[in-house]
């Protein structure tokens, strides 16, 4: 059963006669992530620090584990906000200091472990995110995606049970904010905490949210799942979500979930009871290893390479979306399975052929299986008129088998 982390109830904030916050009422859930989305001044940031305790509600009430956070006793609130971390927006790494320092710093500062102690934890956090090579180097000498690594390192030193992350991939180009973000997935699973995000980089971020809440002009009007937000009828929504209806996915430049579900209701959706369609279910397996062996830029980059090969050889027939963080989905009108197989075969050949990015493919009787693999798989589901295409891709996902390893 799911547990209520954190509930406001009906909670106001005001300044000098200004409601930034008005009676806002929201859940936020263990061990998921949370992600918060709204535009600029639409009071994210007064509400990200109710969240952690800097500030207190004008009216209303915030229960941390069903108890409301008012009640508590001194020693009561200083056990809550320990149990909290921050992932800032820009890092904010001391310059100054090494790696193996900045990481060490909230422990010198909030604990009373001894300095062996410090170094033992610093080290075993460290080599968790692929960072025992620069240890001892400063900020500057590092990559964008290393300090990235090191701020979420001395986030996680103390153990925290929920991270905040204040726009975790502002500035950076398509491949760096999915690595980022694939990034907060895997070690939100790995460590177990509790994701709380605020974020404007749709779709993006959707794809590793458990829940989305959407504040606009001070309260949340919607708080669910993207598939939800996507049939959510709000004056807000359409202003704020609209751009998504002619928005491509920026890693893989495929259609977005939302318009491509236009796409098919107007143009691809079978218009005659006997009409035929297909869909074809693209997965990266493996991504976990993946991200570890070879970095989650890198990884990234491979599912863009995936991509745009499915896109090339597709588009002709068909029309593809980015479904997941590591899947694709192409839909192909007018097309029976046993056609759908045939130009899968043919993929499947080339991709073999060419590899994937610059990766390249196992040969098929083996002789390149020396060391780690990982593999694409991919299903096929054949529907009918008035089939709604989440179910169809869903039948073509279950039914996946590998068509090419690297």
């Amino acid at each position: 059963m799911e547990e209520v982390l954190i509930e406001f109830k009906d909670v106001t904030k005001s300044f000098d006669n200004r409601t930034i916050l008005n009676k806002i009422n929201l859940k936020i859930y263990d061990n998921h992530v949370t992600t918060i989305i709204g535009k600029s001044g639409t009071g994210k940031s007064v509400l990200l620090k109710h969240i952690i305790g800097l500030l207190s509600p004008t009216e209303g009430v915030i229960l941390f584990r069903g108890k409301p956070i008012g009640e508590m006793n001194r020693k009561e609130f200083d056990q809550l906000r320990s149990q909290f971390s921050y992932l800032f927006q820009n890092n904010a790494l001391f310059d100054s200091l090494t790696v193996f320092e900045n990481v060490a710093l909230p422990l010198q500062r909030t604990t009373k472990l001894s300095k062996r102690e410090i170094e033992i934890k610093v080290k075993e956090k460290v080599e968790q995110l692929e960072l025992s090579e620069v240890l001892y180097k400063y900020p500057s000498e590092i990559s964008g995606g290393m300090q990235k690594r090191v701020a979420l390192a001395r986030a996680l030193i103390t153990d925290p049970k929920i991270v905040l992350f204040d726009e975790p991939t502002a500035g950076q180009d398509p491949i760096r904010k999915n690595a980022i973000l694939s990034m907060i997935a895997q070690n939100q699973k790995k460590f177990g905490f509790t994701t709380i995000m605020i974020s404007h980089e749709i779709p993006d971020v959707f794809f590793i949210s458990d829940r989305i809440l959407v504040l606009y002009d001070g309260r949340i009007i919607f708080q669910g799942n993207y598939s939800e937000l996507d049939q959510l009828d709000h004056p807000m929504v359409d202003e704020f979500v609209k751009s998504l209806e002619g928005f491509q996915d920026e890693l893989t430049g495929l259609h977005s979930k939302k318009s491509f579900r236009n796409i098919y209701e107007k143009d691809l959706k079978p218009k005659e009871p006997h009409e035929s369609i297909s869909a074809v279910v693209f997965t990266l397996n493996d991504l976990y290893e993946l991200n570890e062996k070879l970095g989650y830029t890198k990884t990234q980059e491979i599912i863009r390479s995936l991509a745009e090969n499915v896109n090339k050889h597709f588009r002709h027939v068909g029309t593809s979306i980015r479904t997941g963080t590591n899947q694709i989905a192409t839909v192909l009108p007018r097309t029976g399975r046993h056609a759908a197989e045939r130009m899968l075969d043919d993929f499947a050949r080339g991709l073999q052929a060419q590899g994937l990015g610059d990766i390249q493919a196992e040969a098929r009787d083996g002789t390149h299986s020396a060391g780690s693999t990982f593999s694409v798989s991919a299903g096929i589901a054949e529907g009918e008129a008035g089939e709604e295409f989440e179910i169809l891709s869903e039948k073509a996902g279950s039914s996946q088998k590998i068509i090419a390893r690297f």
